[in-house]
């Protein structure tokens, strides 16, 4: 199967950016499983050296008008009107809006962010396991004292506020990896700003837990699945995806902030690394994820919809209104 795929992002991404790491994942993985890709994008991209071809494309230009005329089917990681004639799939990573429609080829990116745009067509986000080496040596986390935060700190929907209360209420330290506090210095808070890579790993590493108090629907949260790479249970909000994601034995959902602080004041559960790390192996692979894409490329290549109706967003508020927590 020849599949081009277009993303108006530089990819590999060096640093912050979730989506662009699915998406550069994805077609290496398509590569790996005999696929044809090709990527249309920013000149500044690095994909042919690992078998992609690629089509530059620049800021402002009719991407489609790029589009071979060989290739099988056109993958989009956002909402877009295709006016082409060509079978296509549009993997959506955000919320909608009241009143928005989608594409009836539309993929979300959890079953939770599908039904809340009333569809069933979803492919879960996953993560490339060979960048995520492990090298704890014990295998339990009996206690925590260093809590992760892994989100665009400035995006307010993350909650980097209230995780802040929680770490200091408890006397836990708070290793932020998406930007800064404006709390300034403070022994218990740590300011890492925009990380990517290996000093990403590093941090994450050193981290007993991942602090994921959303106060939206999150459509995903890759965040969590990256933590559980290393074995670090999350504790999080009950929105969005997060109840599906956050299973027993990695983690806890919570209804309010002042729960999670009452948790660690009680005590931490013991929780087991490896159980948490297969949990990801299991049901978040990259290989799974792009053999469930291809199968749903089978469907419209077939000839049919992915959905019977274009969904949309079933709540009366918009996606980014914070909710209480």
């Amino acid at each position: 199967m020849h599949v081009c795929i277009h993303h108006h992002k530089v990819l590999p991404v060096k640093k912050y950016g979730g989506i662009e790491r699915a998406v550069f994942w994805h077609m290496l993985e398509l590569v790996r499983q005999g696929h044809q890709v090709t990527f249309i994008g920013p000149k500044e991209s690095e994909v042919t050296k690992h078998g992609i071809k690629h089509i530059v494309w620049n800021k402002g230009e009719d991407w489609q008008k790029l589009v071979p005329d060989n290739i099988d089917i056109v993958h989009v990681s956002f909402p877009e009107k295709i006016r082409i004639d060509v079978p296509y799939v549009l993997n959506v990573q955000g919320n909608g809006f009241p009143g928005e429609k989608h594409d009836r080829n539309t993929v979300f990116c959890s079953k939770s962010h599908a039904r809340n745009h009333n569809s069933t067509s979803y492919v879960n986000n996953a993560v490339d396991m060979r960048e995520y080496p492990i090298n704890y040596t014990s295998n339990k986390i009996t206690e925590i004292e260093h809590l992760l935060f892994l989100a665009k700190a400035s995006w307010r929907v993350k909650n980097l506020k209230q995780s802040l209360k929680i770490a200091l209420k408890t006397n836990k330290h708070l290793h932020i990896c998406g930007g800064n506090s404006i709390l300034g210095i403070h022994p218990l808070i740590h300011n890492h700003g925009m990380v990517g890579g290996d000093n990403k790993l590093s941090i994450m590493q050193k981290c007993d837990a991942l602090l994921f108090p959303v106060r939206w629907h999150e459509p995903f949260g890759i965040a969590i699945i990256e933590a559980m790479t290393q074995g670090i249970p999350v504790f999080g909000s009950s929105f969005g995806s997060l109840p599906d994601l956050i299973v027993k034995g990695t983690g806890r959902t919570f209804y309010s902030h002042e729960e999670i602080i009452q948790y660690f004041k009680n005590g931490a559960e013991e929780f087991d690394r490896d159980f948490i790390r297969n949990h990801v192996i299991e049901n978040y692979s990259i290989e799974r994820f792009t053999k469930d894409f291809v199968e749903k490329y089978k469907i419209v290549l077939n000839g049919q919809h992915l959905n019977e109706e274009e969904p949309e967003w079933i709540y009366p508020f918009r996606a980014g209104k914070r909710l209480p927590f």
